[in-house]
């Protein structure tokens, strides 16, 4: 699906689904990239030809760089505000309804959205640059929607350090100590091997065991349906707010210096 700035593309091959998304701002996504990733994730999830799924970014520089702050900027109720933030939590959802295992290819850093994604796959592998950072509390936010997919990996404490340091970069030595990456390479042409070995094997495995294995993974975030559409509320109050839209617009202002 593809956008005036931007697009969703799939493709299956043996078994296997590779999902890439794009937007030229450091692939942070808008409201309709990421509408159509939920529902690709979705449509792909009940396709029986699929046995996995390879989630990935296009170009070599961030893997998601959050939520698009023109688009932020452009939130002017708070029911566009939830409408908005649940843009993510829909993506979430169906990461963790999908009933394959999703492969996280990250070939950069994550930022904010960007590290829910991360944190929503079942098994990440990253590059040796690829850092994370939360930093919705510095734009007046808070890492609300993606909270709950970034504490289930990692734990409170760490969930908790990412989100009220909101400016600091973790390296991503420190996101696989702490479980959100599970491999990490020195070189692209490593990270495509590592992945596409671990696609290929899982595409040769039990669909049924591997479906069963997700239900035991994801077990307990039932809820998250209400959870994360409550978390999006709180976020788009919160956006309206003259602190985040002076944050944003300074962080803006700095970018294009």
């Amino acid at each position: 699906m593809r956008h005036t700035e931007g697009y969703v593309n799939h493709e299956i091959e043996h078994g296997i689904a590779t999902i890439e998304f794009f937007h030229p701002s450091s692939n942070s996504l808008p409201a309709a990239i990421l509408a159509d990733l939920a529902k690709t994730i979705n449509d792909i999830g009940m396709d029986n030809r699929v046995k996995v799924i390879v989630l990935r970014s296009a170009g070599e520089k961030a893997f998601c760089a959050g939520a698009s702050f023109d688009e932020l900027m452009a939130i002017s109720n708070e029911a566009e505000g939830k409408k908005f933030f649940s843009g993510f939590a829909n993506v979430i959802n169906a990461m963790r309804k999908c009933h394959k295992l999703i492969i996280g290819r990250v070939q950069g850093k994550a930022v904010g959205g960007g590290v829910g994604l991360v944190a929503a796959t079942d098994y990440a592998i990253a590059m040796e640059d690829s850092s994370v950072k939360l930093s919705e509390l510095a734009v007046g936010i808070g890492p609300f929607v993606v909270g709950p997919a970034v504490e289930r990996k990692i734990g409170v404490s760490c969930f908790s350090q990412l989100a009220i340091d909101a400016t600091q970069w973790r390296s991503a030595e420190w996101a696989k100590r702490h479980g959100l990456y599970s491999e990490l390479h020195k070189s692209i042409q490593e990270l495509d091997d590592s992945v596409a070995g671990l696609a290929e094997r899982l595409a040769h495995s039990s669909p049924d065991a591997m479906s069963q294995l997700k239900k035991i993974f994801w077990h307990g975030t039932e809820h998250w349906d209400t959870i994360l559409s409550d978390r999006a509320a709180i976020s788009g109050r919160l956006v309206l707010s003259d602190f985040t839209r002076n944050a944003i617009n300074k962080f803006k202002a700095k970018a294009v210096k």
